[in-house]
């Protein structure tokens, strides 16, 4: 139980000191009609979206912890006094769902069974979960539809996206982040630019990012070939017999060189470069 613990703490100082501070506010944006945005002011924590309805409020993800989390639930106040009722978790990384017992401390928590088992134990103050599964799930909301889903594993083994159809407006967890390398957990390269050619097939107009600002098709589109080009290099290069070293040294990936990245975190593009390595490795290793 000690080294569960331990190994929880060091997550979660990796999370919170993944992203530093820019020094820029919190700020909420109207993205739909009831539809609002969250971006944090503090980058380790991750962005929030709320569905504001008589019956009460929808929202994804509540941040790092609970400073986080009162901050957030003090914006959604200045819009609606009703009690937060559901809360989806995008994935299990704390900063997604640090926030949840202070946001929603009755709230219903709507995860995938995998980020259900990953996390130790069950939030404190909820009592109540879904588990969303392959087919994903619908959920109608004082008129509003929106439609949560699991794409496969992406960044993590079980990711969800929620999706605002009548809003055009999505939420993608760490799926996508604005203008910025990912940190890559064990999920898989390949099936994450999938998830997020799916996205783009979506009429949607506002994006709101696992963190950093509020974007557009357009920056989803540059996230995605981000990707796709890394992994189209590093699976030529390792077609050719290259070391690692030699790979991450010869990336050519000029067009992305104003996206965030943070070498002590391996969130950069050499890190991007060996996660996807790995992942080729152990499918050779298996004989796929």
């Amino acid at each position: 139980m000690l080294l569960h613990k331990r190994l929880f703490l060091t997550v979660l100082l990796w999370v919170a000191s993944c992203f530093p501070l820019l020094g820029h506010a919190a700020s909420v944006h109207k993205i739909g009609p009831d539809l609002y945005a969250y971006i944090s002011d503090n980058d380790a924590s991750a962005n929030s979206t709320f569905l504001v309805s008589d019956q009460g409020i929808f929202i994804v993800d509540t941040g790092l912890n609970a400073q986080e989390g009162r901050k957030l639930l003090a914006e959604i106040h200045k819009i609606s006094p009703a009690p937060v009722r559901w809360i989806v978790n995008t994935h299990y990384h704390p900063d997604h769902r640090g926030g949840n017992s202070v946001v929603g401390p009755d709230a219903i928590i709507i995860s995938t069974e995998f980020t259900r088992v990953k996390i130790e134990k069950p939030i404190q103050g909820n009592s109540v979960s879904e588990t969303v599964g392959p087919k994903g799930l619908v959920f109608y909301l004082g008129g509003h539809q929106v439609r949560i889903y699991h794409p496969g594993p992406a960044h993590t083994q079980g990711d969800l996206i929620v999706y605002f159809p009548d809003e055009h407006a999505i939420a993608t967890g760490d799926l996508f982040l604005t203008n910025s390398c990912p940190a890559m957990d064990d999920g898989d390269m390949e099936n994450w630019i999938t998830a997020l050619d799916q996205m783009l097939a979506l009429p949607i107009e506002h994006v709101v990012p696992g963190h950093f600002e509020l974007a557009t098709k357009n920056e989803l589109q540059r996230f995605r070939n981000y990707l796709a080009d890394l992994r189209d290099q590093v699976a030529r290069m390792y077609r050719q017999g290259m070391t690692l070293e030699r790979i991450q040294s010869s990336l050519a990936l000029d067009a992305y060189k104003n996206f965030r990245q943070y070498p002590n975190y391996e969130a950069t593009f050499k890190d991007n470069a060996a996660a996807y390595y790995q992942q080729l490795t152990r499918r050779h290793a298996q004989g796929h």
